[in-house]
Order: C-alpha cells, then sequence, then structure tokens
C-alpha cells in the first residue's frame, strides 16, 4: 500500500469514528435497604424529598424505605443484615453493641441534636415543674426509651425518682391514660406525645412538657446509622446517603408544605396540616439547636456521644458499656459549609 494510500485510509476511518454517536452510559445505581423509626411523620420529609426530587438520583442511590415499627425494631432490622442502613433513637445501640459485637452499630449522623425524649402532662394534674411528679404516677410502656432514661434525668432534675410510682401499658394506651386521669403525667418523644394528645382533643394550651434535653440531659437523638462492617465495605455508598439526607432536610426546611405533600402521596392517611406542625417542632426542639446553628447538621461531639453511652448503660445495666468512638463517627459527613443551615 503506497503512503498516500494509508494516509487516505486514516483519514476515513477517522471520519468515521467523528460520525458515530455518542453512546451514553448511565452510572450504576447503589441499592440501598432503608428503614425508618416508625409510621410517616413530618421530618420523614427529607427522605422522600430526597427521592421526589432527584437527589438520590444524584448522588446514584437506588433508596428503598420503609416503615419503622420503633426505634428499638430499627435497630435489630440494620443489626442483623435485613436493612443496610436505618433511622431511629440511638440509645438503645449502647446495649444491641454491648451484646452484639460482631453486629456493632455505628451512627453517621445524628439528625436529632437533642433528645426527643420528655415528661409530659396536663393542666390540673399538680405538675407545675418536673421536680412536681415525686409523689405522682408516671405512665409509660416498659422498655420504652424516655423511661428507662428517667433515672439519669431524675439526677440532673434534683428529683427523688424512689418517690415516683410508675404504670406500664402498651404503647397506644399510654396518652388516652393521661387524658383520662389514669396516670398523671407520662414519657415520651415530646412530639409524638404531645401531638398524639391534640388529636384526642386536648387544647394545647392545656399540655405541659419538659423536654430532657432543655433540663439538664443533653444527649443525641434520632440519626441516621448502620452496621460496621457494612461500612467498612460500602463506605462512599454510605458518604452519599448521607449527603442526601442533608440535602433533603434542607429542602423540608425550605418547603415544609412540600415536604408534607410528598409525604402523603406515599400514604393516603398522612394528614398533612398536623405533621407540619409536629415538623415544626421537632425542628425547633430537636434538629435547629445552638449546637447544630454554631458547627453545621450533623456535628458528631464525642463528650456528648460518651454521656449518651455513660447513661444508657447506667439505665439498662451494661456493665461493659463499648465506648463511643466505636459508636459515632463524624467520617462520612460533608465538610461543616455543606452542612450549615
Amino acid at each position: 500500500m503506497t503512503s498516500l494510500n494509508r494516509r487516505t485510509l486514516l483519514a476515513t476511518a477517522a471520519g468515521a469514528a467523528l460520525s458515530l454517536p455518542t453512546i451514553r452510559t448511565a452510572a450504576a445505581q447503589s441499592a440501598v435497604r432503608f428503614t425508618l423509626d416508625w409510621a410517616l411523620q413530618g421530618n420523614h420529609g427529607m427522605w422522600s424529598l430526597a427521592e421526589d426530587r432527584g437527589i438520590f438520583r444524584r448522588e446514584q442511590l437506588a433508596v428503598r424505605m420503609d416503615r419503622g415499627f420503633g426505634s428499638g425494631d430499627a435497630l435489630v432490622k440494620v443489626g442483623s443484615g435485613a436493612y443496610d442502613i436505618g433511622f431511629a433513637d440511638f440509645s438503645g445501640a449502647v446495649k444491641f453493641n454491648a451484646e452484639n459485637p460482631a453486629s456493632r452499630l455505628v451512627m453517621l449522623y445524628p439528625v436529632f441534636d437533642r433528645t426527643a425524649a420528655a415528661i409530659v402532662t396536663m393542666k390540673g394534674r399538680g405538675i407545675e415543674k418536673p421536680q412536681d411528679v415525686v409523689g405522682k404516677n408516671l405512665g409509660a410502656p416498659e422498655g420504652e426509651g424516655s423511661r428507662l432514661l428517667f433515672p439519669a434525668f431524675a439526677r440532673v432534675a434534683g428529683i427523688d425518682a424512689s418517690r415516683v410510682r410508675w404504670t406500664s401499658m402498651a404503647a397506644n394506651l399510654r396518652d388516652t391514660m393521661l387524658r383520662t386521669r389514669q396516670v398523671d403525667a407520662v414519657t415520651g418523644f415530646l412530639f409524638t406525645v404531645h401531638f398524639n394528645l391534640v388529636g384526642l382533643g386536648i387544647p394545647e394550651d392545656d399540655i405541659l412538657s419538659w423536654p430532657y434535653a432543655e433540663n439538664g440531659l443533653d444527649l443525641y437523638g434520632s440519626g441516621v446509622f448502620c452496621r460496621a462492617d457494612w461500612l467498612e465495605r460500602n463506605g462512599e455508598v454510605a458518604s452519599r446517603f448521607v449527603k442526601a439526607s442533608i440535602d433533603g432536610l434542607k429542602l423540608l426546611l425550605n418547603d415544609v408544605p412540600g415536604g408534607m405533600a410528598s409525604l402523603k402521596r406515599r400514604e393516603p392517611l398522612f394528614d398533612e396540616a398536623l405533621e407540619a406542625r409536629r415538623f415544626a417542632m421537632t425542628r425547633d426542639r430537636s434538629i435547629i439547636t445552638p449546637n447544630s446553628r454554631q458547627h453545621g447538621m450533623g456535628h458528631v461531639d464525642m463528650a456528648r456521644a460518651q454521656q449518651l453511652v455513660t447513661v444508657n448503660a447506667e439505665a439498662l445495666g451494661v456493665a461493659n458499656p463499648p465506648a463511643a468512638s466505636t459508636m459515632f463517627t463524624d467520617r462520612y459527613l460533608p465538610p461543616a459549609s455543606e452542612r450549615r443551615l
């Protein structure tokens, strides 16, 4: 073949290559099984919006989000490997990790900078401050997190816990028993009990509450967590999920009606007006705090994390509590500049 023919052939081939249509390959999405702590509530809109507005897709995540049946249930489901990531109150993980070191759970992003645990009562029960529960009858399910934390709260609040009587009941009866005066006060998540009472027809001005975190026991609350061994294999997926969660929360903070509508599309019985108010309380009491304003959402303070471990170990009788450094990490959070409120 002559030099001229070779040049002609190469030019023809190059032109043919340039004329071929561009083939775009969609980036593979990582499948994530995600369990919530309970039935859909207002704060869960951070994840439904992340799905509806393309944040999960942007982060190359295919997320299956399922309702939960309590924080303890969510901890077990993630610990067993049935789900990759969960959202729940992390207090119960202290005992879980002590008893199941091979299935150790790790908090990646504390969504609730302050626990929602609280004492809740109604006017006319002779309780005007936390210390007034002495000699009264408090109600809560056995094993309920706020009840388990009560002795620690009593110590910091100056309450003689030995002089408090307890009545146990199923979780779905707690607020009705408070309304019907079968107990004088209850313990539970503030935004859960408050709006359950509203749903029972109690005027909001008649509801009195004292969140533990605002009265001396400033612990982390619910957040995004996973198993340590899953995290070792899927660190990049975890980082993308946390970023998507924070961006979803930003959307929710700026568009609460949109978030409630997003949840309504998933649950026809979802009460948008009530849940918007529930989210407002959650936002103002547990999410937007002096700490999150200063350091950004999800900031991990190991001293506070260790306090959560210590308090729960004492409450649950855990003789060999895990170190906070094995349960909390900030490694998978985006930079602080992306977490500012």
